[in-house]
C-alpha cells in the first residue's frame, strides 16, 4: 500500500442549523486515514457531488428514504468519485482504477466492495458520473416518456437534472421545451445553451400565466423538480393524457421556513381525473439489468457534442461548505461538483 498522509480533511456537521444550512453549520476535521476492514476498499476521493437533498437530511430525514439523517458530530456524504488505493482480492479492482461511491465529502473513504462501481470511459469525462443525466433520460423514457412532437415542461431547468433534461428531451424528439428558473440570467442560458425553447422565471409573475404563453398549446409532459406552484401551473397547463414525472421537491426543501423534510402542495384533483393525467414518483436507477440502458446513449451524445454536462467544479475540500450555500442560494447552473 501507497504511504498514506498522517493526517486526512472531512467535512463534517458541527450544528444542526434553524432554517437553511450556512457554512458556520459545518466544520473541517483532521482525522488519521481511514483503515479499511474486511473487504473494503481504500479510496482516495477526487471528486464528490455537492446535492440539494441535503438539507433534508440535515433537516430529520425521512421514514423509508435510502439516507439516514445527519447529527452534529456526523460527517456529510455524497456521491463521489475516487482512485483505488489498495483492494482486497476477488473484487477486480487494482489501484489506481476509479470508482464511484457514496462516501463524499472526505479525502478518503473506505468502501465496502459491494459499494464501489468501477468507472470505465462510457462517458468521455469521469465527473459526468456525478451528473444528473441519468436520472433525466430515465424520468424522459420511463416514468414520464416523450412521444414525437411533445411539448415537455421541466421544473427547475438550470439544476443539475434540469440543465440535462432539456437537452435530453430535444434529443429524444420533443417538438417544443419550457422550463422555469430563478433568474433573467439563467432564463437565458436555458434557451441559447441547453436545448430550451423558453423559460419561465420564479418571481416574474404568476407561472400560470408565464407558462400558458410559452406554451399556449398545454403540455405533455412534465418533468418537475420543484413542486409547489410550478406543479400547480403544470397540471392547469396540462393536455389530455400527459406525463408527469415527480422528480424532486425543491419548493419545499429549500423553504427557509420549512424543515426541507414536507413539499406541501394544494392541487385539483378535478384536474388530475379529468384530462387523465399519469402522475409517478420518479422510481431511482437501479433496473436489476447491470449496465444501464442510458450510459451508452448518452456517452455518445457527449462524445457528438449534441449533449453538454453543465457543471461547476469548486477547487478544494475546505471550500464544500461554502458550495452547498451557494446551491442553495441558486448562484450555479447544473451539478455542483467538488475537486480534491
Amino acid at each position: 500500500m501507497p504511504t498514506l498522509p498522517e493526517s486526512v480533511r472531512e467535512i463534517r456537521l458541527a450544528a444542526l442549523p434553524d432554517g437553511l444550512p450556512k457554512p458556520e453549520h459545518f466544520t473541517i476535521a483532521r482525522t488519521p486515514p481511514p483503515v479499511p476492514g474486511d473487504g473494503d476498499v481504500l479510496v482516495r476521493n477526487r471528486f464528490f457531488h455537492v446535492f440539494p437533498a441535503l438539507r433534508t437530511l440535515l433537516g430529520g430525514g425521512i421514514p423509508g428514504a435510502p439516507f439516514p439523517p445527519l447529527r452534529p458530530g456526523d460527517v456529510l456524504f455524497g456521491a463521489a468519485i475516487g482512485e483505488v488505493v489498495s483492494a482486497p482480492p476477488g473484487t477486480g479492482l487494482q489501484p489506481g482504477d476509479l470508482v464511484r461511491h457514496f462516501l463524499g465529502w472526505r479525502e478518503y473513504a473506505a468502501v465496502p466492495a459491494g459499494q464501489c462501481t468501477p468507472v470505465d470511459d462510457a462517458l468521455p469525462d469521469p465527473v459526468a458520473h456525478l451528473g444528473a443525466a441519468a436520472i433525466a433520460y430515465t424520468a424522459l423514457t420511463r416514468d414520464a416518456p416523450i412521444g414525437r412532437g411533445d411539448t415537455v415542461f421541466v421544473t427547475g431547468g438550470a439544476g443539475g437534472v434540469g440543465s440535462m433534461a432539456g437537452q435530453i428531451a430535444r434529443l429524444l424528439g420533443a417538438g417544443r421545451v419550457v422550463g422555469s428558473t430563478g433568474s433573467p440570467a439563467k432564463a437565458e442560458r436555458l434557451v441559447a445553451e441547453l436545448g430550451y425553447d423558453a423559460a419561465v422565471i420564479r418571481g416574474a409573475g404568476p407561472i400560470a400565466e408565464q407558462l400558458a404563453k410559452a406554451a399556449p398549446d398545454g403540455i405533455d409532459v412534465l418533468v418537475d423538480n420543484v413542486g409547489g406552484e410550478q406543479l400547480q401551473a403544470a397540471i392547469g397547463a396540462a393536455r389530455t393524457g400527459a406525463r408527469f414525472a415527480i422528480v424532486g421537491t425543491l419548493a419545499g426543501q429549500m423553504a427557509p421556513g420549512l424543515s426541507g423534510t414536507t413539499a406541501p402542495v394544494e392541487i385539483d384533483t378535478f384536474q388530475l381525473i379529468i384530462k387523465r393525467i399519469g402522475m409517478r414518483g420518479f422510481a431511482g436507477l437501479d433496473d436489476g439489468q447491470g449496465r444501464p440502458s442510458w450510459v451508452e446513449r448518452v456517452g455518445g451524445w457527449l462524445r457528438s457534442g449534441e449533449l453538454t454536462f453543465p457543471h461547476v467544479r469548486v477547487a478544494g475540500i475546505e471550500r464544500a461548505p461554502q458550495a452547498l450555500h451557494e446551491l442553495i442560494d441558486g448562484r450555479h447552473l447544473g451539478t455542483v461538483v467538488v475537486e480534491l
